[in-house]
C-alpha cells in the first residue's frame, strides 16, 4: 500500500456543516460569548439587533440562519441586516465586489426517495406512511451582505427607520396583552408554571431598567408557548436534565428573537445555564438547530399577536425542522 493511499485513509472525515456551526457556537460560548446577545454596541448600525433579512424577497431569515448571520454581522461590522446570493444580487443588476467573502447559511426540507413513494401509492395509509419515510436533508448556500455589493437597487439597501425609543416599551405591553397568557405579576422571581399555565414575573419596578421587564418576560412567554394547547412541546424535565437545558435554551433564542423583531436590543436573562447548553452541545451537534427552529417557531407564534401588517409579522424562510 502506497503512502499516499494510507495518507489517504488516515485523513480526518471533512466536518458535517452540523458540526462546524456548532463547534463555532460553542467556540463563542466557551468565550463568553452568547450568539445571540453580542455586544451590538461595538459592530454594525442602528439596525444591528434587527431580524437579518433577504434583501431580494423582503423575507427574514430563521433558525440557526438567525445566529450565523448575527455573528458575521458583527465580526464584519457590517451596517446592514440584509443579505443575499450572488445570483440575487446579478438579477437586480447588481454585484458582490471582487474579492467578498460570503456566510454559509442552510437551508433544510425533507424528501421521499422514490422507492418510499410507490410504497405510499399503494398502502392504505399513503400520506402517513409517505411522510414517515421522508428523508430530511440540509443544504448549504452563501449569501452576501448588501454593504458587500454595489449598483444594487435603492429598496434593497432601505432598512426600516429605527423604532423611537418611546414607542419601543408600549409596543412590548401591547404584544404582551395580546397574547391574553396568564401573566401573574409579584414575587422576586421569574418562572413558566406548566401546571397552572401561568406566567409569573416580579414587577417592573423590581427590574434596573423597565426593558428588561420584558425581556424577561418574553423569556417566559417562550415557555408558554411549549403548552399542549400551544405548540406542544415536550417540557418536563429536572432542573440540570438534557430536557431542562434544551428548554432553556429554546427559551432564550425565543426570547431573542421577539426582542430583536421589537427593536429591543437581545441580552442574556440566564446565563447560569452556560455550562449545562456546553454539555448538550457537545454530545449532540444538532442540538443547537433544533433549538434554533423551534425558537422561531414559538417567536411567530407570540409575534402572530400582533397587529397584522406590522413588519416584524412578515413570513420566514423555510428553516430547519420547519
Amino acid at each position: 500500500m502506497s503512502d499516499s493511499s494510507t495518507h489517504h485513509r488516515a485523513a480526518k472525515p471533512k466536518a458535517s456543516l452540523y458540526e462546524e456551526i456548532t463547534a463555532r457556537v460553542v467556540a463563542d460560548l466557551e468565550a463568553g460569548i452568547f450568539p445571540w446577545a453580542r455586544p451590538w454596541g461595538t459592530g454594525g448600525g442602528s439596525q444591528a439587533f434587527a431580524l437579518p433579512r433577504n434583501a431580494a424577497t423582503g423575507k427574514t431569515y430563521s433558525g440557526i440562519n438567525v445566529l450565523i448571520l448575527w455573528g458575521r454581522l458583527f465580526e464584519c461590522s457590517f451596517a446592514s441586516s440584509r443579505w443575499l446570493t450572488f445570483r440575487q444580487a446579478a438579477s437586480l443588476g447588481g454585484s458582490v465586489r471582487k474579492g467578498e467573502h460570503g456566510v454559509t447559511v442552510c437551508y433544510a426540507d425533507r424528501f421521499i426517495p422514490k422507492r418510499e413513494q410507490g410504497e405510499a401509492g399503494r398502502s392504505p395509509q399513503g400520506g402517513q406512511e409517505a411522510d414517515g419515510a421522508a428523508i430530511p436533508f440540509l443544504r448549504r448556500y452563501t449569501v452576501f451582505n448588501v454593504d458587500q455589493c454595489d449598483n444594487l437597487p435603492d429598496y434593497c439597501l432601505v432598512e426600516a427607520p429605527a423604532l423611537p425609543g418611546r414607542e419601543i416599551v408600549p409596543q412590548a405591553e401591547a404584544l404582551t396583552v395580546a397574547t391574553r397568557a396568564n401573566i401573574r405579576i409579584g414575587g422576586a422571581k421569574a418562572f413558566y408554571s406548566p401546571s397552572e399555565d401561568a406566567v409569573h414575573v416580579p414587577p417592573q419596578p423590581a427590574f434596573y431598567e423597565q426593558i428588561n421587564y420584558y425581556r424577561t418576560l418574553f423569556h417566559e412567554l417562550g415557555h408558554w408557548t411549549g403548552h399542549s394547547s400551544r405548540l406542544n412541546r415536550d417540557q418536563p424535565g429536572s432542573f440540570g436534565s438534557k430536557l431542562y437545558a434544551n428548554e432553556e435554551l429554546i427559551a432564550e433564542l425565543t426570547a431573542a428573537f421577539v426582542c430583536a423583531a421589537l427593536a429591543i436590543e437581545p441580552t442574556v436573562r440566564h446565563a447560569d445555564y452556560l455550562g449545562s447548553w456546553l454539555k448538550v452541545l457537545r454530545e449532540d451537534s444538532r442540538a443547537i438547530f433544533r433549538a434554533a427552529s423551534k425558537a422561531s417557531k414559538a417567536a411567530d407564534f407570540l409575534l402572530a399577536f400582533a397587529e397584522a401588517g406590522e413588519p416584524y409579522a412578515t413570513a420566514r424562510q423555510p428553516e430547519i425542522g420547519r
